[in-house]
């Protein structure tokens, strides 16, 4: 009767690891299940028309983060915030009366117009997010991710099955001793207890932890050693509150005008104040509405224009008087974007020569109140884009323009003229 008991409980102990690896299995299908593209696509669509100009996705704007709001907020007082935030309020809802007073009694536009099925894809939109494209970086943060970063719940549940698969075998090794014929200790306490003196005993676990622990230091020391150098989300204070999201998204100001020098040059250029003064020689102040949210605090009119008076004073210019005094100073920029010295990159290669969009290295800067750097710029990052981006020299026109010049001032053809070297090819040839 006692080996059939013992081993009774062998079976149940097998039964309940194997229920554990089923759940746990269960829990990974359940995250790995597909994203519905038409519904993220529709949802994202109204969110970039209707919310994105007081809320973000993964940090505070006008308004609160919307990544995972579903679970913060029931889905039912979400529609009747978002269709009608002040009769919610009037009605006396206390987290709709605490939302109001949080951000200074600032009212939050209404959308009554808005279907049940409208709100569902936003809200479902704010819980997945951006949708990785074939060969692209991922750019979704979603529940305060970092762009790229393995989900904190994968962590989590990994770091869970460790333990519970440690435990596991620590349970097996024990019923097997029973069932050599070890006493068994009554009392939790006493079975604990047991149960430690084996794990202490147990050769084979110690190997397993030794390997467990040297995996997990391996991982921790090369997931730093990788971030070295790395300055993805770098944004430093400017001297000048500058918006990219006023001059190139609202006033649609295309970017090689004040970065001229990305067309011909190894580098975009900074542009000088007096590209500045082009037009804010006529623009001292801007619009009475006018907000720029820059990190934790708004600026105004009032501190807007006093933004522009220092233009007015790094190029000499004298707003009462309407003349130059000749007296400038230097704006002191503080550099975003740096490659190692021994990276070269040029962008007229691939501003010109390979039509690459500013967007694609620099995310949308038309979208930025403050510029901060959108990529990792590592080398294996420009690699996989090389990998996937395919530019026609042949048929490039820049190519046959430069070619069909070089020609006609060594008076030889064309198809010779790309195989010559020296200093006339080398500025394209590498």
């Amino acid at each position: 009767m006692k080996s059939v008991k013992h081993h009774s409980r062998l079976t149940q102990t097998l039964v309940k690891s194997l229920a554990f690896f089923l759940v746990l299995f269960v829990s990974f299908s359940a995250f790995s299940q597909e994203i519905d593209e038409i519904r993220q696509k529709e949802g994202k669509k109204l969110f970039k028309s209707l919310c994105a100009s007081c809320h973000k996705l993964d940090k505070k704007l006008v308004g609160p983060k919307l990544a995972g709001i579903e679970e913060r907020r029931e889905n039912d007082w979400l529609k009747s915030w978002i269709k009608d935030n002040a009769a919610l309020r009037a009605s006396g809802d206390k987290d709709a009366n605490e939302i109001f007073e949080e951000y200074k009694q600032s009212n939050m536009t209404a959308f009554p117009q808005l279907t049940d099925k409208n709100i569902d894809d936003i809200l479902y939109y704010t819980t997945v997010g951006e949708v990785k494209k074939a060969g692209e970086p991922a750019v979704a943060v979603v529940g305060g991710a970092e762009k790229g970063d393995a989900p904190k719940w994968l962590l989590y549940v990994l770091a869970a099955a460790i333990i519970v698969a440690f435990l596991i075998i620590a349970s097996l090794l024990k019923t097997i001793s029973e069932l050599k014929g070890a006493p068994k200790t009554p009392g939790m306490l006493g079975q604990t207890a047991e149960l430690w003196e084996g794990i202490k005993k147990n050769t084979f676990l110690h190997v397993l932890a030794v390997i467990f622990g040297a995996l997990i230091g391996i991982y921790v020391l090369f997931g730093t050693l990788f971030k070295v150098g790395v300055d993805e989300g770098y944004q430093p204070i400017q001297p000048i509150a500058f918006s990219h999201k006023i001059h190139a998204g609202d006033n649609k100001i295309d970017c090689q005008y004040c970065h001229s020098s990305a067309k011909h040059s190894k580098t975009s250029g900074i542009p000088s104040v007096s590209v500045c003064m082009n037009c804010h020689k006529n623009i001292s102040e801007v619009a009475d509405d006018t907000k720029v949210v820059m990190d934790d605090h708004t600026l105004v009119k009032t501190d807007l224009d006093k933004e522009i008076a220092k233009i007015y004073e790094a190029a000499g210019w004298d707003a009462e008087n309407l003349e130059y005094t000749g007296v400038t100073k230097p704006v002191k920029w503080v550099r975003v974007h740096n490659l190692p010295d021994f990276a070269y990159f040029n962008h007229s290669q691939h501003v010109t020569v390979g039509g690459v969009k500013c967007q694609k290295c620099h995310g949308p800067v038309e979208e930025m109140e403050e510029v901060y750097q959108y990529s990792p710029l590592t080398m294996g990052w420009c690699i996989d884009c090389h990998k996937a981006t395919k530019v026609d020299l042949k048929g490039n026109e820049y190519y046959a323009k430069i070619h069909k010049e070089l020609a006609a001032k060594y008076n030889v053809d064309q198809v010779t003229i790309a195989q010559l070297g020296g200093k006339e090819c080398g500025k394209c040839h590498y």
